[in-house]
This record gives C-alpha cells, sequence and structure tokens, in this order.
C-alpha cells in the first residue's frame, strides 16, 4: 500500500489521475527548492514500480542545473539495454537516434528531476508525446517558465504546507518522549511555525531539536528562529544554500538586486506591486528613459521572481516574499556587505538601505550621519514628530518613505534639503494639513503619493507643476486641497504641465473637472485611479464618458446622489470591447439613490467589486435593463473574472444577478447586513477552479435559499461567520 505523504497526498492522487485518466503526454510539477517536488516525484515513481499501468517501461532521470545531454541519454540507455562500452563511444546524435528508435515502439513514463532551464528531448532521443499521448514525460523544476519551454500540457505547482499539515511532518520528525514535557508543546508549535511550511526546514529543523528534552532548549531554539534564522543548526549550511541556487540562477545582478529590495519589508507584509517598482525606479534599478518602459520592466521582472517562486502572488497586483525566503535573502544580503548592496533592517550604520517600518516609533529627534543611504523606510511607526534637522546628512537619500504615520502632523522642512530624493510616500498620514512651498526644490522627484491625506488642505500653487520630473502622482482621496477648489480644475491643469506624467491617481468633485481631465490626451492615457467625489451639481454621470481613459485601473464613486450612473443609449460605447478593459476595481460608496449597476456587465477584466452604503440598491443587475440592450447581449456571462466581491450595508438588496453564474476564477465573497438578499447566483457548477471563501454573519447564512442540495453540499465548507 502506497504511504501517505504528509501535505502531499492530494496533489500527488492529481498528478497520479492525470498520469493514468487523461489525455495529456508532458506534466510539469514547479515549487520552490525544498518544497517537496522530488519527493513527490519519488512516490509516482514507486507507485509506477508497484503497478505499471500498462505501460512497458519507467525510466528515472536526475538531470540538475548544468543539464548533461550525454549523462542524460546513459541514464536512459541503461534502462532501456544500451549499456555496453561500445555505445557510449557513440556521437549524441547517434545515441538519440538509438533511443528513438526503441522509445518509439514502447509505452513508456520518463521521469525527469530538477530541471532548470529548456531541454531539447528530440535532441536526448525522446519522442515527444503527441495529442493523444500513449507514454507520459514528467519533470520538476523551480521555474514556471520551464513549464512554458518544455511545452506542457499541465502543471502543478506543489506549495507550501498549511499549519496543520507543517505540525503533523515536524512532529513525526521527533522522538515520542520530547513532547511529553507540559512546556515543550508550545514552544515546538512555535519552532515549526517559524519554518514557514517548507518541508526541507522542516524537516532540518526537527531533526536538530529530536532529542531536545528541556523546554528551555525549545524557547531559545523559537526564539532564534524568529530573530536570527541563519545561525540555527542546519538553516545556514543545508536550508539557505539549497534556496540560494534559486537567487544565484536568476538572470541578473538588477533582479538579484530587485529581489533583496524586498527583504526591506517584514514579514508576511503584502506588497503593493506598483509600489515596490516605483521604489525600484527611484533606486534606479530600472531605466526611466521611456515613461511606461520602466513599469513595463518593473512587472517583466516581478513575473520572473514570481515564476522562480522566490516571490508569491497573493491577489492581483500584491505580492509577497515568503518568510524562509525572506530570511534567506536577508542571510545573502548580510553576507554581501562587502558588495554595493548593503542592507540592515531596523539599525542606524553607514548602509545604503535602512528599514525601520512597523517598530512603534513616535519621535525621532537625532542627526543621523548617514552619507550614502539611499533608501529610508519609515512608514507603518507611530510617529508625532521628526526633527527638521534630521535628514541633514542624508545627501544620497533617493527613495523615503513616511507614509501610514496617522499622528504625524507636519512634514519635517529638512525633507526639502534632500535634493537626490525621487520617491516620496506620505499616503495614509492623515493629520498633515500643508505641503511646504520649499518641496519645489525636490527637482529630481518621480513619485509623489499624497494617498488619502485627508486633512491636507494647503499645497501652494505651482508647487505640483513645478516637480517636472515626476513620473507619479498619487492624490486619490485627497480633496481638501486648495488645489481641489472648483472640485479638482486647478489641481488637473498643474498635472497636464508635467511632462514626463506616466501614472496618475486623481479625485475629482465637479463634471467640469472631470471634463478638463478629459479634455487632456497626455492625462487620458496616464490616470489609472479615479475618484468621482460627490458631484453634488450633476443629475447623472455619463460612465462611458470615461472610456478614453485607456489605462484606468480603479473607479471609485462616493456620496454621489443621483440614480443612474449611465443610460441604457451609452451601453453601446461601454460595451465596445476595447473601453474599459484595463478597469478591474470598482468600488460604490454612499450612493443612497443609486439603484443598480447593471452597467458592470460590460467591464469584461473586472476582478474587485465592492459596494457599502447604498440603501436604495436593489440588484447589483438589473436582468430586465439588459433586455433593452441590442441583441449583443443575448449570450452575456457577467463577472466571468471577478475574484472578490463584498457588499456592505445594503439595506434593500434582494439580488445580485438573476440566475446562477459559473464564476470562474471567484476567491471570496463578503456580506455583511445585507437582510434582504436570501439567494446567492451560484449552484453547483460555480466557482470550480476555486476554493472559494464566503464570509457573513451567522444569521444571514442559515437563512440563504439554495438552488437545489447540491449547491448547499457544495459550499457548505466555504462559509466562514464574520462578526462585525
Amino acid at each position: 500500500m502506497q504511504p501517505t505523504i504528509v501535505g502531499l497526498q492530494s496533489i500527488f492522487d492529481e498528478v497520479w489521475n492525470c498520469l493514468v485518466g487523461e489525455e495529456v503526454g508532458i506534466v510539469g510539477i514547479y515549487g520552490t527548492g525544498g518544497v517537496g517536488k522530488t519527493t513527490l516525484l519519488k512516490q509516482i515513481n514507486n507507485k509506477f514500480c508497484n503497478e505499471l499501468q500498462g505501460f512497458d517501461l519507467l525510466i528515472w532521470v536526475v538531470v540538475s542545473k548544468v543539464p548533461n545531454l550525454e549523462k542524460i541519454q546513459e541514464d536512459i540507455g541503461k534502462k532501456i539495454g544500451l549499456n555496453n562500452e561500445s555505445w557510449k563511444t557513440r556521437s549524441v546524435q547517434e545515441k538519440a537516434g538509438d533511443i528513438f528508435k526503441i522509445l518509439s515502439s514502447k509505452k513508456f513514463v520518463l521521469l525527469l528531476d530538477d530541471i532548470w532551464k529548456w531541454i531539447d528531448l528530440t535532441e536526448v532521443g525522446v519522442p515527444i508525446p503527441n495529442s493523444k499521448p500513449v507514454s507520459k514525460v514528467v519533470f520538476t523544476t523551480r521555474f514556471f517558465e520551464v513549464c512554458g519551454t518544455m511545452n506542457t500540457n499541465k502543471d502543478f505547482k506543489v506549495e507550501y504546507l498549511t499549519d496543520e499539515e507543517a505540525w503533523k511532518l515536524f512532529e513525526k520528525n521527533l522522538k515520542s518522549e520530547v513532547l511529553e514535557h507540559p512546556d515543550i508543546p508550545q514552544f515546538a508549535e512555535v519552532v515549526a511555525k517559524e519554518c514557514g511550511g517548507l518541508p526541507l526546514a522542516l524537516l532540518t529543523v526537527s531533526r536538530a531539536m529530536s532529542c531536545k528534552k528541556k523546554p528551555q532548549e525549545w524557547r531559545y531554539a523559537a526564539n532564534l528562529l524568529r530573530n536570527s534564522a541563519s545561525k540555527f543548526a542546519g538553516m545556514g549550511k543545508e536550508v539557505y544554500p539549497l534556496l540560494k541556487f534559486s537567487y544565484d540562477s536568476l538572470p541578473s545582478d538588477k533582479i538579484r538586486s530587485c529581489l533583496l529590495y524586498c527583504s526591506l519589508y517584514p514579514e508576511d507584509f503584502q506588497i503593493s506591486t506598483q509600489d515596490l517598482i516605483e521604489c525600484w525606479i527611484g533606486e534606479g534599478f530600472l531605466d526611466d528613459s521611456n515613461r511606461s518602459g520602466a513599469y513595463d520592466q518593473g512587472y517583466y521582472i516581478i513575473g520572473i521572481l514570481v515564476h522562480a517562486c522566490l516571490l508569491e502572488e497573493e491577489k492581483h497586483y500584491i505580492v509577497k516574499l515568503h518568510d524562509v525566503i525572506r530570511d534567506m535573502v536577508l542571510w545573502i544580503a548580510n553576507d554581501i556587505e562587502k558588495e554595493k548592496e548593503n542592507y540592515l533592517i531596523g539599525k542606524w550604520v553607514g548602509v545604503r538601505k535602512i528599514s525601520l517600518m512597523g517598530n512603534t516609533i513616535t519621535i525621532l529627534s537625532q542627526t543621523p550621519k548617514c552619507p550614502d543611504l539611499q533608501t529610508l523606510f519609515l512608514n507603518q511607526n507611530q510617529l508625532l514628530t521628526v526633527n527638521d534637522d534630521f535628514f541633514d546628512f542624508m545627501p544620497s537619500l533617493k527613495v523615503l518613505n513616511l507614509s501610514l504615520n496617522y499622528v504625524l502632523c507636519k512634514l519635517p522642512i529638512g525633507v526639502s534639503k534632500l535634493v537626490s530624493l525621487q520617491y516620496l510616500d506620505l499616503s495614509r498620514c492623515t493629520l498633515i494639513q500643508e505641503l511646504s512651498v520649499e518641496l519645489k526644490s525636490l527637482t529630481n522627484l518621480k513619485c509623489l503619493s499624497l494617498v488619502y491625506t485627508i486633512f491636507l488642505k494647503t499645497i501652494p500653487r505651482q508647487l505640483i507643476s513645478n516637480l517636472q520630473r515626476l513620473h507619479t502622482l498619487k492624490m486619490f482621496g485627497c480633496e481638501d486641497s486648495v488645489l481641489f477648489d472648483g472640485g479638482g480644475e486647478i489641481l488637473v491643469e498643474e498635472c497636464d504641465c508635467l511632462e514626463y506624467l506616466n501614472v496618475l491617481s486623481i479625485t475629482l468633485g465637479t463634471e467640469n473637472a472631470l471634463q478638463r481631465l478629459l479634455s487632456s490626451v497626455k492625462l487620458q492615457s496616464c490616470t489609472q485611479s479615479l475618484l468621482l467625489q460627490g458631484f453634488h451639481e450633476s443629475t447623472s454621470i455619463n460612465i462611458s464618458a470615461l472610456v478614453t481613459l485607456k489605462h484606468l485601473c480603479e473607479l471609485r464613486i462616493d456620496e454621489w446622489q443621483g440614480s443612474d450612473i449611465v443610460n441604457v443609449g451609452d451601453v453601446q460605447k461601454i460595451s465596445e470591447l476595447s473601453s474599459f478593459y484595463s478597469l478591474h476595481d470598482i468600488r460604490i460608496s454612499d450612493c443612497y439613490s443609486m439603484r443598480d449597476l447593471t452597467w458592470i456587465v460590460f467591464i469584461p477584466n473586472l476582478k474587485t467589486l465592492f459596494v457599502d452604503y447604498c440603501t436604495a440598491m436593489q440588484e447589483i443587475i438589473n436582468v430586465e435593463k439588459l433586455g433593452e440592450v441590442p441583441e449583443m447581449t443575448s449570450d452575456l456571462i457577467p463577472f466571468q473574472k471577478l475574484q472578490f466581491l463584498r457588499l456592505d450595508y445594503l439595506n434593500n438588496l434582494k439580488s445580485i444577478f438573476g440566475k446562477a453564474l459559473p464564476f470562474p476564477h471567484l476567491k471570496g465573497i463578503q456580506i455583511l447586513d445585507c437582510p434582504k438578499l436570501k439567494k446567492l447566483p451560484l449552484d453547483a457548477n460555480s466557482a470550480k477552479e476555486h476554493k472559494m471563501v464566503i464570509k457573513g454573519q451567522e444569521e444571514w447564512w442559515k437563512e440563504l435559499q439554495w438552488e437545489d442540495e447540491a449547491t448547499l453540499n457544495a459550499f457548505l465548507p466555504c462559509f466562514k461567520s464574520e462578526t462585525w
């Protein structure tokens, strides 16, 4: 009987069923180093050894980082009877012909472990499985891109273990008497959790701790792993070097520097990809001579890091550095202090990059001397004051992040002395009331974020327009400043003067201000986030006019009193394939007379929809309105790309859509205080590809009506009770 593999059984079953029951020829198994790919492949090998399932040959080959075609051919030759000395002297091409001749007449399974780059199977002599394959090729790799180059028919990612699975694997490798001491289990669970669900780390640490019977030893181990994991026995010699192979194999030093930069963020921090790219631009990692090219390059690099399993995609435009990978990256960064990139997290030393984010700092009264400092993260603290001379000896500073300091009332005048500064983030510094005119001296500034600085009332005229090198300006949720007089017309005029502006996030409050924005070809091309706040003098907002904003990603409408955002007559324009192609995030708040959002069915790539405090809304999509649209809507299926749906405080909402929808990408639904919503547009076939989470109040869940018993049973495990 096949033994159960801790944490890998479900993916093993999927791969096995794919190999013996589906018409696929090439299967890729990918994931980070030490996550269990080889273990999984060995189990597949063992099961085929026990039951060949009608195959004639089972072949196992270890490929490794630098593939050797002759070595691969010899390993295959041994299994098919080509192993004599005379055959070994033949050329690669001759061997390939011999192998091809034999394998073409066989039904074989070829298991290739540890592929790092594309291998031409025909050059080896392996027949490529066709569309109706009788043979199978299965390989493991750290890089998802290899799956593409190998032209796989199916790919499987080996994920990190859950906390429960990790504990089971960790406990399995301890001597039974170790956990008998009543004080050890609490520390042992912490130790296991610090391994981040990485099987290699769990096995390394559990072996080191297998005979430790004193709680003091376990407490020390927990603290060591939490604060200096590289010093723990085995981590710096077994775990990190294995992971470092992936780092070393990245295509360039630039990409390695971009990964190192991610270590400045704390554990489990969700990093905005756009913010990360803007920091990279500020640092000079990316070539910004082309306005949009730097962002494209940034997203390309993030893709490389994600496909190398060194960064994880959390959700749309959010990435995360896994705890163990972050520890490895810090281990690398601290090991190359002699190189140009010096990283220290939380220490004032003469280094190039310092992160003090999330340290509950309240006062910065000293005047540190950091002549080489380029990046300083002070965000997510509790700063009350920063001395005006704090920045006096930081002449090289390029990136300064002060965001999420909610109680900081004043920006220190010393910021204006940072003439090298290229990135300044003041987002969500909600108590800052003014920017000084001296900030005009920041002539090298490329990115300025003032997102949700809701009490910022004074921005001197011509300050924004004088920052001529700005590529990115974010003023989403910043509507109280003098530049917002007239609903934002003055602000729009200043933005239009910025020659290099490539990304604009802006709040507007009148139809005139919106028209001024839409009349600028430049601002049409760079507006990515738009908040329409108030529009009190307008009885309607013509959303169809926004189709000229080709790069609009995020749209929010707040405090509008009208009932219809778009007339049926304008739907034709919205429904054009090129319209709103980039728009993926919509939030509608405090629009008390709005009755429905039928127009959103024509947003082809909508991923997130959040509607709250719209008390007159009875349905999200009005099916009768759809019937008034020409025949193009007859086969329309809404929400094809939707991932997250949140509906809060919609007292009269009765329906989302009139019938069940497939929701192929839906990951989560949250419903709060929508007492009349008694049915969700789901059936047993909805959201089959994802493990959806449905959050709501217990009382609401109990009163839901379901399509049938099968639907209820399908979604019962998805519910998570939330109380507010």
